[in-house]
């Protein structure tokens, strides 16, 4: 399988995504799935042979990097198309100037995806729109 991450012109492929794996799947209300945050954020498309198949997001604050709205279809689950896009995003990170170190909130049922990526968790588990979170940190080579 050949995965393909972009970084989009147009952002609605992603929004797309998102809206059927949060909305549709997860119960989220879409109210809350899109936010302010999606005009100045850095948008993720992973495609298989020109499929877009997954997305995330990345938000710039100070010194972190915060990955984001990351979701893969049902279908493309398990493949290494979400590691893909994460290990894209820690990159594009790493070439920003000032960013030490990467954070996400992460859905408990991911803790074990995004620590064989290198992430750690911290802090207490929350509740984000009805699902239990834990935040989790990578921390970028200097």
């Amino acid at each position: 399988m050949s995965v393909t991450v972009t970084r989009p012109a147009d952002p609605a492929p992603c929004y797309a995504l998102r809206h059927t794996v949060f909305v549709e799947e997860q119960n989220v209300p879409p109210e809350l799935e899109r936010d302010a945050l999606d005009a100045s954020a850095i948008h993720l498309l992973a495609s298989v042979e020109g499929t877009p198949m997954g997305a995330a997001r990345i938000v710039l604050t100070g010194d972190t990097g915060k990955i984001g709205r990351v979701c893969v279809l049902p279908e493309a689950r398990g493949t290494g198309l979400g590691a893909s896009l994460i290990r894209e995003a820690l990159h594009i990170l790493n070439a920003q100037t000032g960013i030490t170190r990467a954070v996400l909130g992460a859905q408990l049922s991911a803790l074990t995806f995004y620590e064989k990526l290198g992430f750690t968790a911290y802090g207490e588990v929350f509740d984000d729109a009805g699902i239990d979170h834990r935040m989790m940190e990578y921390r970028l080579p200097d």
